[in-house]
């Protein structure tokens, strides 16, 4: 039998400390060879695209898979195979777009956690969709956060966001009508958006401010513009080898030389303390999130252990 988990299961179990809990192990494992991940595949067609991230978590028993299929003007359905590594066997299958934002979100707040100063108080969110709902979250969770500003394209979004924010975290939330407000005098940036030319300037930064860009993962798309990128003494990435076939941030940087794909830290190996972390307090940080299907596959476990515990989800005859 295998364990169904539908997305109001995955919203009754899943948390964003546990999320946290969760990304920082599975980060923390595969810095130190104890997890494997492979970069995302992409499979197009003229009717959308597939996408598939593969990883293999020996620490937890599990081997599996996170799919989705993007259909043009059909939305996405996004799924999490998790098999025994021992046995074979097929044990769940979880719905997971809601896993997937928390998740994403949830890495975000692992890099601040990391990367920000201590006393960071301020967020700008540049982005005012669904992924920025567990970005901000996540970063409320590690960070004592009393301003958030947030921006979007559509100042009616912007409002929405913050009142769907507002029973999440304890911070005050306030629209901006540009993204440059947004910016000056924040600690913490959190771009994550759509965007294929840059929303986040160099001009804008300032000493001391720790960027998450999450919105990146094609080589098409941009949210922080070339001074933005150089202005930043650190740059961490989710994983070397996505960010080498997804980061459009960073590809210009590394065409003029100024960058090395197989150079840059990633954030695991900052957790672990084999690459430095922030280390003074004028340092401009920046982490570039792409997603990764290890951290899918930890916290899709965390969440099959409690619906195992709390008798959640529907047990398919499929399989053995």
């Amino acid at each position: 039998m295998v364990r169904y988990l539908r997305e109001s299961d995955v919203q009754r179990l899943l948390t964003m400390p546990l999320a946290l809990e969760c990304v920082e192990r599975a980060l923390k494992d595969r810095a130190l060879g104890r997890a494997v991940d492979v970069p995302r595949e992409r499979t197009h067609v003229r009717a959308g695209t597939q996408h598939v991230l593969q990883a293999a978590a020996p620490e937890l028993n599990f081997i599996g898979y996170k799919a989705y299929y993007s259909c043009r003007g059909k939305g996405t359905r996004f799924f999490v195979h998790l098999f025994n590594m021992e046995t074979g066997v097929l044990e769940a299958i979880l719905q997971a777009s809601h896993l997937g934002m928390v998740r994403t979100g949830a890495a975000s707040g692992v890099a601040t956690r990391c990367l920000a100063r201590e006393n960071a108080a301020v967020v700008a969110t540049i982005g005012a969709g669904k992924q920025a709902i567990g970005q901000l979250e996540a970063v409320c969770n590690v960070r004592d956060i009393r301003e958030v500003r947030v921006y979007s394209r559509t100042e009616e979004r912007a409002r929405t966001f913050c009142d769907a924010m507002k029973a999440k975290i304890r911070a005050e939330l306030r629209v901006v009508s540009n993204a440059a407000d947004a910016v000056r005098g924040a600690d913490i940036i959190n771009v994550i958006t759509n965007a294929e030319t840059p929303v986040l300037k160099g001009e804008w930064l300032e000493d001391g401010q720790h960027v998450n860009a999450a919105g990146s993962n094609s080589l098409i798309r941009r949210e922080l513009d070339e001074s933005a990128v150089e202005r930043c003494d650190l740059i961490a990435v989710d994983s070397r080898g996505t960010a080498r076939n997804e980061c459009g941030d960073l590809l210009p940087a590394v065409e003029k030389g100024l960058l090395q794909w197989d150079a840059l830290p990633e954030i695991g190996e900052v957790i672990v303390q084999h690459s430095p972390a922030r280390s003074d307090d004028r340092q401009v940080t920046l982490y570039e999130s792409h997603g990764m299907g290890i951290q899918d596959i930890y916290v899709a476990a965390r969440v099959l252990e409690l619906a195992r515990e709390k008798a959640v989800g529907t047990d398919l005859p499929i399989g053995d």
